[in-house]
């Protein structure tokens, strides 16, 4: 088993060129013939924080936690943190269903390697987070005065959920090919578990009754790790970051075991 896997890394790690070239097109593709071009990974993210922080902190008068202390500012720099770490979870599972189907034109290519799909649908996802990282620390350096050295631990602290986002796209992509209503369920769930992440809202505030529904949510350790590392600059939860990760590793493997099964019967159905 475990040389097998070996072999599969091997066999992936030899891939990283075609991987590149594919990302890159697929950075390209999603900003092609725009006027702004690349410049729309910067402008989405503002817009949607200042969206996101009118309605909630404004509308609604939302403050983080039970004090009231929490300034706009800091509440629009906490709720951003959380939208971006979750937005790569998002594009890449809620993608995931039609990877294969949009590309039904490698299929029949027996020498392309239909596996680096989806990792090309997480390194796409992961560039847009990147942006959106940086636009969060120079916010951070302009509007508080504060940068805490805890904020480079951001690729330790996201890999628990990249993992997990490709285990499921490796699974769902494959899925998505013989039961097409997979696309029409993902649409529905994503909304449901960002609204059920501690996103909009602290952990905390969640009732006594429901805080084991939100402990089996690998998004809620990611989020707030990330909050406190970059806004508070404060050590994650080395225990839980050490327990998301090899359950994140676990979730990748047995989502690329399943892909490689049942990749046989793809040419069949489409």
């Amino acid at each position: 088993m475990i040389k097998s896997m070996k072999r599969e890394i091997e066999y992936l790690y030899a891939q990283k060129s075609l991987i590149h070239q594919f990302t890159k097109r697929e950075i390209s593709n999603r900003y092609k013939g725009s006027y702004l071009g690349i410049v729309w990974s910067f402008i989405t993210p503002l817009m949607m924080l200042t969206i996101y922080t009118f309605v909630f902190s404004v509308v609604f008068q939302a403050r983080w936690g039970t004090t009231g202390e929490t300034n706009k500012v800091e509440f629009a720099l906490i709720l951003f943190t959380g939208l971006f770490v979750f937005n790569v979870f998002s594009e890449v599972v809620s993608r995931a269903p039609s990877l294969i189907l949009y590309n039904s034109n490698y299929v029949k290519k027996v020498v392309f390697p239909l596996e680096i799909l989806p990792i090309v649908a997480l390194g796409s996802a992961l560039f847009q987070a990147i942006i959106s990282y940086i636009i969060l620390l120079l916010a951070m350096l302009l509007l508080t005065g504060n940068f805490y050295w805890t904020a480079l631990l951001f690729p330790i602290i996201i890999l628990p959920l990249l993992l997990i986002s490709l285990g499921l796209a490796w699974f769902l992509s494959s899925l998505g090919v013989y039961i097409r209503d997979v696309g029409q369920i993902v649409s529905i769930v994503i909304p449901a578990l960002m609204f059920m992440s501690p996103i909009f809202y602290p952990r905390s505030s969640i009732p006594e009754e429901f805080q084991f529904v939100y402990s089996l949510n690998p998004i809620t350790y990611v989020v707030e790790d990330m909050r406190s590392v970059i806004i508070w600059g404060e050590l994650p939860h080395w225990h839980l970051l050490i327990m998301g990760i090899v359950i994140g590793g676990l979730f990748a493997v047995l989502g690329y075991i399943w892909f490689k099964k049942t990749r046989k019967g793809f040419a069949d159905v489409l």
